[in-house]
């Protein structure tokens, strides 16, 4: 996988403060994303504070995984981001909230900080049966913010 900034975006039409505890109640994951299935906070977090780690439960296909991400931002309204570790690599995944009309442009982007080893791409590519790891987590991102927008306007 490469390094690349990765980013999908979407109008959302409630607030940016609204549209940031969505996202930053990582418990809620679950709902909108396509390939997490479930988070919760570790160590007495309750809350998407700085430093405040979570468990997250991935599921594609057959296989399933799970991995502790800690808050590196978390700034009400406009940003919430979390980094994950895997396999000794940094993914950052940002959520940013920019008003817009009478509602939040939300954007959701992820990026490594240093390409994946060659070793791990192959078993991706044939494990996950996924010969195109960003094409994947792009359309994930999509389904993920059009199921945040609709719980927007459900809340």
């Amino acid at each position: 996988m490469d390094t690349e900034l990765h980013v999908v975006e979407r109008y959302v039409d409630a607030s940016p403060a609204a549209v940031f505890d969505l996202v930053a109640d990582v418990r809620r994951m679950g709902e909108w994303s396509p390939e997490t299935y479930r988070c919760e906070w570790r160590r007495g977090a309750e809350a998407g504070a700085v430093g405040a780690r979570f468990r997250a439960w991935n599921r594609h296909g057959w296989m399933r995984w799970f991995n502790s991400p800690v808050v590196v931002v978390a700034d009400r309204g406009r940003e919430f981001a979390f980094d994950r570790r895997v396999f000794g690599m940094s993914v950052v995944w940002r959520y940013t909230m920019e008003p817009s009309g009478t509602g939040t442009l939300l954007r959701e982007s992820y990026q490594l900080g240093r390409g994946t080893p060659r070793w791990v791409d192959w078993i991706v590519g044939k494990e996950l049966r996924m010969p195109n790891r960003h094409a994947e987590l792009d359309d994930g991102m999509r389904v993920t913010l059009d199921r945040i927008a609709a719980g927007a306007i459900a809340d």
